[in-house]
């Protein structure tokens, strides 16, 4: 597979079709518009994800995981992204248990190819229906995994996207997320840091 030197894949970890969904394809459109990125969006809304039973298969075989479901097209996507961006819901305090699912069955991947990531470029997002609901822990749980397996994590820096993009709902999904402007603010933030690995 051919990898596309600007291809930013945007990953939400949302089942539902709200705040979190609406910040990651402003971002994605954000790094088309201003930036000339080739995108590419994927949710895990509707989607069938088993867990991993860390059944060592893909350790074993070297050929991916056991599961067969829409695992195997993220795959490909996650192969062919230079640029990765996960944003996730705050549940209970971190990410979301879809986005975590994703993340623990990237096992796959790595087990069959351990340099697979090595080099991408990694950012995070956040949204929380309160102003301080665990954004910060979520998006160092999605950083905690970009360093595990050789991507490159980066924020938007100091002064208001420390460590990502951190977005407040106020419990209004999407039009929550359209009326938090410093929230918007993080996101332009981080992907003007990707541009620099452009």
């Amino acid at each position: 597979m051919v990898e596309k030197k600007n291809l930013l894949l945007g990953i939400c970890g949302s089942p539902r079709k709200q705040g979190t969904e609406y910040a990651v394809e402003y971002a994605l459109n954000y790094a088309a518009e201003k930036f000339g990125f080739d995108t590419e969006f994927w949710s895990v809304r509707n989607k069938k994800i088993n867990f991993c039973i860390h059944c060592d298969y893909c350790i074993r075989e070297k050929k991916g995981c056991v599961n067969k479901d829409d695992m195997e097209d993220l795959y490909s996507k996650l192969e062919e992204a230079k640029f990765l961006l996960f944003g996730t819901p705050v549940f209970q305090g971190n990410l979301s248990g879809q986005l975590k699912t994703v993340m623990d069955r990237c096992r796959a991947i790595v087990a069959k190819n351990p340099n697979v990531f090595k080099d991408k470029i990694g950012a995070a997002l956040a949204v929380g229906g309160d102003r301080s609901g665990g954004q910060e822990i979520a998006i160092r749980s999605i950083l905690d995994f970009y360093q595990q397996n050789h991507i490159i994590p980066v924020s938007g820096g100091a002064f208001g996207a420390n460590i990502g993009a951190s977005l407040w709902s106020r419990d209004m999904g999407k039009e929550g997320i359209e009326k938090d402007e410093e929230g918007l603010r993080t996101i332009r933030k981080v992907i003007k840091r990707l541009v620099e690995f452009l």
